[in-house]
């Protein structure tokens, strides 16, 4: 087919022999995989809590639902997927879109005019857009001084740092979310989670994953009971074993991503478009944002192990947006990057102008 892959997912042998194990196993779902993979989150981002959901979709409407009320006004991004400010109508709040830097992320200092204006905001949801984790410190202090509820969407981020923070590690926010679609850093198939470091956050969000309905000790073994009207937003055994296979090559996969873009001279060629922001983690060159003329554009590398004529066709089909193709060394093989335009300016604006009836 002449397209240019959205996405392709790194699965390795090791991946499916654990898989296969899974399947021979007693448990296909609600087995001692889901904990295995939450424990491994918990570990590798450094956060306390971690719960382990259906997809990065699902993870916002639960973190939502636990940190917000209705009618509560939320700063955000019009720069991401539309599940970010999704999941904050999903509560009943209402989003406020702020616009964004030159590096693709919600400008900060902006959102504090807003709230130096309007008491009643009660959350930012910001988003790590492209692998490039926001200022922690500033977030720190809008928290503080502020007395807001910050969530990050790390759903592009599993793997960045920022001075020495984790993505995930909740050091200066209330929840963090990821996903583990294919095109992210690490694959369930669909999944994702959610990271905290408060129990009572952590409480509540399992019980809302599983239904609402709530188990204890002194129940019988078929009893529970329904507190909460909850979703059926679990993930199953065979998803968290390769998750759990997939995470412990996180950091060799971020680095394979680097060395593409050193061996084949891609700083150089993004520096033709004036690539913009300075990374400030290593997942940076997942996506990354450029600038040509006076438009930004997000761009996505690609790697594409194809005939050189096929690049060639892919160049073609992806003429109007921001292209490049840059070749491997070897000699059947090539890097796409390509890329549309970051919506800056008036589009928050036209986000808001769709919005408004939902608004209200």
């Amino acid at each position: 087919m002449n397209l240019i892959p959205y996405g392709k997912q790194t699965i390795e042998k090791d991946d499916l022999e654990t898989i296969l194990n899974t399947l021979k196993s007693d448990f296909l779902t609600t087995g001692p995989k889901i904990k295995e993979f939450e424990n491994a989150i918990c570990k590798y981002t450094g956060a306390k809590y971690s719960i382990a959901v259906s997809n990065g979709t699902a993870a916002l409407h639960l973190a939502s639902l636990v940190l917000l009320n209705k009618n509560d006004k939320v700063l955000t991004t019009p720069n991401s997927f539309l599940a970010t400010s999704n999941s904050i109508l999903y509560a009943g709040a209402k989003p406020i879109f702020v616009d964004i830097t030159n590096d693709g992320l919600i400008d900060l200092d902006l959102c504090e005019e807003y709230l130096k204006k309007d008491s009643s905001i009660k959350a930012i949801y910001a988003v790590s857009f492209s692998g490039k984790m926001l200022n922690q410190e500033k977030l720190k202090y809008l928290k503080d001084t502020y007395n807001i509820k910050i969530l990050e969407d790390n759903a592009h981020s599993i793997g960045a740092t920022f001075n020495n923070i984790k993505a995930g590690n909740c050091a200066n926010s209330d929840m963090s979310i990821f996903s583990f679609h294919p095109v992210k850093h690490i694959t369930t198939g669909e999944g994702g989670a959610i990271t905290t470091n408060f129990k009572k956050y952590y409480e509540k969000l399992k019980i809302l994953r599983n239904h609402g309905m709530l188990k204890t000790s002194d129940m019988k073994p078929w009893e529970y009971e329904m507190r909460e009207l909850g979703f059926n937003y679990r993930i199953s055994d065979i998803q968290c074993s390769l998750g759990i296979s997939q995470l412990k090559k996180l950091d060799s996969f971020i680095k394979d991503k680097n060395n593409i873009v050193f061996e084949n001279e891609l700083l150089e060629k993004l520096n033709e478009f004036n690539s913009v922001g300075e990374p400030s983690c290593p997942t940076i060159y997942n996506n990354t944002v450029v600038k040509k003329g006076d438009k930004l554009a997000a761009v996505r590398i690609i790697s594409l192990v194809a005939p050189k004529s096929d690049v060639e066709k892919a160049r073609k089909i992806a003429e109007g947006g921001i292209v490049k193709v840059v070749p491997f060394k070897e000699k059947k093989a090539g890097l796409i990057i390509t890329g549309n335009e970051v919506y800056k300016g008036r589009i928050k604006d036209k986000f808001e102008e769709k919005l408004r009836p939902k608004l209200k």
